[in-house]
């Protein structure tokens, strides 16, 4: 592979990881090693340079997230969680204990946050939904003397203990966090790490671990339109594994780190494993098999396309779940305002206007049944018309489907295909 070949592939790798927010020198640094590594490379036939190129980036992304999950191979006992605020810690620490108690470890949260209004009762609340004990709180105690307290009456498995956070890194935080890490001498100090902090991430990464020393790393966040392009730039600088991802605001909205699936959303090539856990998670194995069997039938109505719409909205964000499909990243923000969740609701308005007979047979629905529905969702008579259009394009595909006769035979015919086991 020549020089000019590598420069311009790699142009558009270095684009699409500043994209992701990377931060700019661990781009340079990451461009210039797989110059290196691609530079004399033989051509393989029928791949482009450019495909060659992406596949060299994404193993190293891969290999520099750390090859694979790093969770079951990972045990704790006092874990300090640290980060800047509004990052998630509170919520990670009742995540965090949940995910031990399924393990069937026994926790116990502890916070030393006494400048956050309520911080502490939070943490009592994410424990007690969690199953796991919390320390008792007790007013006007310094946070030195909640960690020792901590230490002293725990007696679970697991102490998992919520530190306070700024808005920015101060002497002052980094003074009580270097106090309580004496104190505590934790087995895991853990940085919670928006995955829509930016360029900054690279700097809060390096200041904490110059300070403390982080052992692994929790991205937040996650379920955003971030491509997590700043869990890279903390995972150069520090070192650490990232061992857990946040991916919903709920306590059992957390998972392992896969550095494949993150790899993927990085150059933009999406995350179809993670789609499709959604996808699972949400819809039930029969709800899917009702769906299929109406699709076959011709008897697919504008109610079953409001469930339809009802249980994508369950998945998440529409643009997040854009991010996720293979090639649209790059288009995500171009359909940001036509693949909104507002344009998602204005949907389900439209239906949820018409009478049942009109869900059941949108042929009836004319001229002024049209500028009734469109007044009672408080849209535009086009797109009502744009609604009944995509809904009848829909159907029309499906009644090609329906042409193999079912759904089992359909899957039959494409396992006796040619290559289909190759």
């Amino acid at each position: 592979m020549t020089a000019d070949m590598l420069d311009d592939a790699l142009s558009e790798i270095r684009i699409a990881l500043l994209e992701a927010d990377v931060a700019l020198p661990v781009v340079k640094k990451m461009l210039a090693e797989i110059k290196d590594k691609a530079t004399g490379q033989k051509i393989i036939d029928n791949i482009k340079p450019a495909e060659q190129v992406a596949k060299i980036v994404y193993d190293e992304l891969v290999n520099i997230l750390g090859g694979e999950s790093q969770v079951t191979n990972h045990t704790s006992q006092i874990i300090m969680l640290v980060g800047l605020q509004g990052t998630g810690k509170t919520t990670t620490a009742g995540k965090l204990a949940l995910h031990y108690k399924k393990s069937g470890r026994s926790v116990t949260l502890a916070s030393t946050d006494i400048y956050r209004p309520s911080a502490r009762e939070q943490l009592e609340m994410l424990a007690r939904q969690a199953g796991a004990d919390s320390l008792p709180i007790i007013e006007n105690e310094k946070p030195a003397d909640i960690a020792r307290r901590a230490l002293k009456e725990n007696k679970s498995d697991v102490l998992i203990i919520d530190t306070a956070g700024r808005l920015q890194i101060d002497e002052a935080l980094m003074t009580e966090l270097r106090d309580l890490k004496k104190i505590l001498n934790p087995t895991d100090i853990m940085l919670t790490a928006d995955a829509m902090a930016g360029q900054e991430s690279l700097n809060v990464a390096r200041e904490f671990n110059n300070q403390l020393g982080i052992t692994g790393l929790i991205m937040t966040r996650a379920d955003g339109d971030a491509r997590g392009g700043a869990i890279l730039s903390m995972r150069c600088e520090t070192g650490a594994p990232v061992l857990f991802t946040g991916t919903g605001e709920k306590i059992g909205d957390i998972e392992p780190f896969y550095p494949d699936r993150v790899a993927s959303r990085i150059l933009g090539m999406g995350d179809v494993v993670s789609l499709v856990e959604k996808a699972q998670e949400h819809i039930s194995e029969k709800d899917a098999e009702n769906t299929m069997m109406k699709m076959f039938s011709g008897e697919f109505t504008l109610d079953d396309m409001m469930k339809q719409i009802k249980q994508i909205k369950k998945m998440g964000s529409i643009g997040a779940l854009i991010k996720l499909i293979p090639g649209m990243s790059q288009m995500a923000g171009a359909l940001k305002d036509k693949a909104t969740d507002g344009a998602i609701n204005k949907q389900m308005a439209i239906i949820q206007s018409m009478t049942p007979p009109e869900r059941a047979h949108p042929e009836i629905i004319l001229a002024s049944r049209k500028a009734r529905i469109a007044s009672g969702a408080g849209v535009s008579v086009r797109d009502v018309e744009a609604l009944l259009k995509n809904f009848e394009k829909m159907r029309s595909q499906m009644k090609q489907l329906s042409s193999f006769g079912s759904p089992d035979k359909l899957m039959e015919m494409m396992k006796n295909m040619p290559g289909a086991d190759s």
